[in-house]
C-alpha cells in the first residue's frame, strides 16, 4: 500500500512539472510485488510507461 501511494505521488508531482510519459526499464526482469504496486500508483497517478 505505502508503495501505491508512493507511485501516486509520484505520478502527481511529475504531472505538475509537465512530465507525462515515462520510460519504466525491468532490465529484462518482471516486476512484481512493492515494484509493481508502485508502478500501478504511479499510472494512477497519470504517467504514461
Amino acid at each position: 500500500e505505502k508503495a501505491k501511494l508512493a507511485g501516486k505521488l509520484l505520478g502527481k508531482a511529475a504531472k505538475e512539472k509537465n512530465i507525462e510519459k515515462v520510460v519504466f526499464d525491468r532490465a529484462g526482469y518482471l516486476y512484481h510485488g512493492r515494484v509493481k504496486a508502485f508502478a500501478d500508483g504511479a499510472r494512477e497517478g497519470g504517467l504514461n510507461f
